[in-house]
Parts: structure tokens; sequence; C-alpha cells
């Protein structure tokens, strides 16, 4: 999708001291002027110190390195009021900054209504603001993150902002549905179905743009679809307290006073706290989970390695004196499998570890993920998206990612930092060739065993195709055997660390 730039201001182009008064300025207006560029300027100079790394090897529904230009002004101002809103009360606003490589996020302010019976019969929706300042330009804006992605875009509903076209307008949208609180309007198309994206192109940025509201806020979806609403049901309602509006399916006009069109993202289940004005973090998304799912822990302690506030840990659960620590093991049903996974039992065993399979499937309730790898010490899982789930466990415990030969750089980027953020003690095992199913369908000097990178550079799909879909692997017994010591040596440390720390707060 191109990114035009639209300016939030549409002034004169006329000098101030002009005494026509079509084009006169108000001192007020250059107030809020003033005002939307120092703000502009720090945004600027926050997104410029925090801006995201990438690979330029990575696959194709990954990031691309991208260079990040800095926004226009106009649209610095324009993240500035989705940031914050509420300081600039100036009516009949409509802008959108395009600037960012992941998303576009547009922001309204004034009569705003949902155009859903127009939208039924043009095939197209659409939101119209009423009262729109002079100029005001229309704007189209698909409210998914993954911006980059032109074929997954190409498949998300486009929207419409549209600017009122005067009186007549306005009185053949009666408001049905009147609100008193802001929306956020985006979509679930896309990738969702996917645990990973669910959490990252979703579920994250939809924290990260509705954190300021503190729960007053309406969540108007695109493509709704019930078994998402089901299944996150509980973390949904922590971050609004209204019911969900389908955007498609409820044809009543709804009315708000402020608009946000997209999600802010900050990388790869990511939240930065430098880029959030009240510098909210990865842990708040981690309480919030916890608060949704019944494991409230309101006492924070700090991690040293991440500096960040972490929920607190029940000590019966990750520090019991007399137990074993536990190790919960993702299994895959498909490719990517532990092919001699009785043997990884019999070795977590030996190291120390009380093991429990789990096997999420579509139809798995999320709370009882959740309270599985929330009593965890460790978990273990080979690279694919279920390993989005250590979002579940307590800081302090171990994450244990199997990388299949050729995805060395997706299993860092997407699960090893994010979990390190996040406070987990994070291990890899790097599947060497021998290890790897493909060591019995290539040569021994073929690219794909002695040369990954130079597969993976062919793209996506040529990634997919030879080390995603067509790889197992059976682990090196003595060296894996080290690896789970090495665990359970770590999570004893880390429970004796909590004890005492138990023991000196009483």
């Amino acid at each position: 999708m191109a990114a035009h730039h639209h300016q939030i201001n549409n002034f004169p182009s006329s000098p101030i001291h002009e005494r026509d008064p079509k084009n006169k300025l108000s001192h007020s207006r250059i107030l809020t002027l003033l005002l939307l560029l120092c703000y502009a300027a720090a945004s600027v100079l926050r997104l410029s110190s925090s801006s995201p790394s990438t690979n330029p090897s990575s696959f194709g529904t990954s990031l691309q390195t991208i260079p990040q230009p800095t926004p226009p002004p106009e649209e610095a101002a324009c993240s500035a009021l989705i940031d914050r809103g509420g300081w600039n009360r100036e009516e009949g606003l409509l802008c959108c900054d395009r600037s960012h490589h992941r998303t576009d996020v547009c922001y309204m302010r004034g009569d705003i209504r949902t155009a859903a019976k127009a939208a039924a019969s043009a095939g197209a929706p659409a939101i119209h603001l009423h009262g729109a300042r002079p100029g005001s330009q229309a704007e189209t804006i698909r409210p998914y993150t993954r911006k980059w992605e032109k074929e997954v875009m190409s498949t998300i509903d486009e929207i419409s902002l549209r600017p009122s076209e005067g009186p007549a307008a306005a009185a053949a949208e009666a408001c049905e549905v009147r609100y008193g609180v802001p929306a956020i309007v985006f979509s679930t198309g896309g990738y969702t179905g996917n645990v990973y994206h669910e959490f990252n192109d979703g579920l994250i940025p939809l924290f990260i743009t509705a954190e300021r509201f503190a729960g007053e806020v309406v969540l108007v979806v695109l493509e709704f679809h019930s078994w998402w609403f089901t299944k996150y049901r509980r973390v949904l309602e922590k971050m609004s307290r209204y019911e969900i509006v389908d955007f498609r399916k409820d044809r009543r006009v709804h009315c708000f006073s402020e608009v946000i069109v997209g999600l802010k993202i900050h990388g790869e289940l990511a939240v930065d706290p430098k880029l959030i004005p009240n510098g909210k973090g990865i842990v708040d998304f981690q309480s919030l989970l916890y608060q949704a799912f019944g494991n409230n822990h309101s006492t924070p302690r700090r991690n040293a390695a991440a500096s960040e506030q972490l929920p607190a840990i029940s000590v019966e659960s990750a520090a019991a004196a007399n137990r074993r620590p536990k190790m919960v093991i993702l299994v895959r049903n498909g490719s990517r499998r532990i092919l001699n996974l009785r043997d990884v039992l019999l070795l977590c065993h030996r190291a120390g570890f009380d093991v429990e399979l789990l096997n999420p499937k579509r139809s798995t309730e999320l709370a009882e993920i959740h309270r599985t790898l929330a009593g965890a010490d460790a978990m273990m899982a080979v690279h694919g998206a279920a390993v989005t789930h250590f979002l579940f466990m307590r800081p302090g415990s171990v994450l244990i990612q199997v990388v299949p030969l050729g995805l060395n750089w997706a299993a860092e980027t997407y699960y090893g930092e994010p979990a390190r953020r996040l406070g987990l003690q994070y291990m890899a095992y790097n599947v060497t060739a021998p290890e790897s199913s493909l060591w019995k369908e290539y040569g021994r000097r073929d690219p794909v065993l002695v040369d990954p990178p130079a597969i993976t550079r062919r793209g996506w799909a040529e990634t997919k195709r030879v080390y995603l879909d067509k790889q197992n692997v059976a682990v090196d017994l003595r060296r894996f055997g080290k690896l789970l010591m090495e665990a359970h040596a770590r999570v004893c440390r880390s429970q004796s660390r909590e004890r005492d720390s138990a023991q000196g707060g009483d």
C-alpha cells in the first residue's frame, strides 16, 4: 500500500497578516500548531532512539531491512494525537500517520459516525466525520500491522474515512448508538488463526494502542471471527469495558467523538516503554494476561537484567522446597517433531524434572494453557508458533527452544530476544545437520545442509518448503542431556533466590 502523506492542518498559504477573513488564522490555532510541532519533535526523537533492528536475510513474511525515515512534522503530530489525544481539543480533525514501515494509523475527532448501512450497499466499510475542517481529505486504510506484506494486506478490508458532505448527510445518518468514550478500529483478518500472529500482529498492538484509555474504549472489529472472540474474550475484557462492535454485521450507526483506526506496533512480541507515554512494557502486557486468567500477582518485583517491573511469583508454585522442578514440553503433530521424544523424556527425568506434555489445539482453552505454563519452571518446544506461549511463563523460568536447521535467525528474532526481554532464562538448542531429517534427503555437500542462509535468502516460500514443512529432528542425546542438566541447575538457582527473597520479606 502506498504511503501517502497528508497534512493534519489545512492552513492557507497566505501570510498571517492577510485581512481576508476566510484566510485569517486565529491565535488559538497558531498556538495549537506550535504545540503539535513541539510534541512532534519529541516524538521523532523518541522514535529515532528506539527504532527496531532487522536482519537482511530475514524471511519473506518477516520484516525486511527498511530504512525508517524521519516522519514529516504533520505525521509526527498525528502520532502524538494517537498517543495522547485529549491534550488537543480541536474538533473536526482527520489525519493519518503513515510514516511507520509496519503499520498505518489514522485519527479522527469530532462528530464521527459509522456508515455500516452505506457500506453494505457500496461493499466497502466507511466512517464519516461530520463537521470536518475545511479542506479535509478522505483517507483509506487497511488496519492491520503487516503493512510491508502486500500479499496479505490485499486480503484485509479497506476502510474509507470520509469528511462530511454537509448537514444533509449528517441528518441522513442519525445516531443509533452514542458513546461517551473513544473507539479503536482494527482487523482480525490476515494471519489470524496462527497464535504467534494473533499476539504479535493483534493483541500486543491493541494493548499498546488501547492502554492509555484504561478500559474506557470501544473495540470495533473488521473481519470479526466468533472463535477469536471466544478464545480471547477474557483478555479483551481487560482492555475494554464495552461490548465489541462487529463492523460488518452491526448495521446500526455508532457515534463517537474520537476514533483511532489501526494499531501501533513496536516490534516482535514487543512493548517498548520508550514509545508509550506512561512507560509500560511487555511485562505489563503479561500482567494483563495473568489478571485475565485469574493469576493476578499484584505485588511486582524487579528483574535486574530486564530492568522492568515483573509480576510477583507465587512461592508455593515456583519455589516449593520439596518438589522436583516441572518441565512442560509442547508437542507438535506435523513437521518439526522430535523423533526421539521418548528418549528426551527419560533425559528430562534423569536431569531432575517432572515432565508434562502439552499439545495445544485450536479447541484448547487458553486458560488451560496459561494455567499449565504459569505453574511450570521450564518449557521446551521446537521452533514454531506455539513457542509464543512463553508469554504465559513466570519471569525467571527457563525456555528451551529446539531450533531446526536453517531457522536460527527466526528463532532468535521471534522468540529468543522477546523471551529475554520478559525476564526468562532463554536457552537455544541449535540442531546440527546430522540431527535433522534433511540429512537423509540431501547430499552431504548440498547447500540445504552446509549453507542454510543461501536457501533462506531465496525467500519465504523456499524457506517454508525446505526447513519448515519437511523437517523433523532427532536430538543428539548426549549433547541435549548436558543442556537439560544446565537448565535444571538454572531453575534450582532461581528457586533458591526466590526462597531467600521470600524469607527476607518475612
